[in-house]
């Protein structure tokens, strides 16, 4: 009787999960597999940026994923009673120091692999806009 259960549950798991992935297109399976980052060897010259990205676009594609939410004490986007403080005890400058160099758990240039010390300062100057 238990080896019964067990088989029918395997086999209602494994219906579910082959409905789910019939309902995938190319482009959600491209986009769930796609690299999470670059590797970059010594003595190789680093990927450049194909020009300039806003702050917006920054903030998107590195910042987001700890800025958003507040993740380890990260200060939320835009959050004037999150930024001010850090503002005012350090300084603009030793806040971008902090975001190249890394501080607590973020980690050096806040894990974007392929941003200069302006790209960093581009993203902070979006995630205080309005302050």
């Amino acid at each position: 009787m238990k080896f019964r259960v067990l088989v029918s549950l395997f086999v209602s798991a494994l219906f579910f999960v082959s409905a789910n992935a019939q309902e995938m297109t190319d482009d959600d399976i491209a986009q769930r597999i796609k690299p999470s980052g670059n590797v970059h060897i010594a003595g190789a010259a680093p990927a450049v940026a194909a020009g300039p990205r806003t702050g917006e676009q920054i903030y998107n594609g590195a910042c987001v994923a700890c800025h958003a939410a507040g993740v380890l004490g990260a200060p939320k986007s835009q959050v004037a009673a999150e930024w001010q403080p850090r503002l005012d005890e350090k300084g603009f400058d030793q806040v971008w120091k902090n975001a190249i160099d890394g501080i607590n758990a973020m980690p050096a240039m806040g894990a974007c692999g392929d941003c200069s010390d302006d790209d960093i300062k581009t993203a902070i100057n979006y995630m205080i806009e309005g302050i």
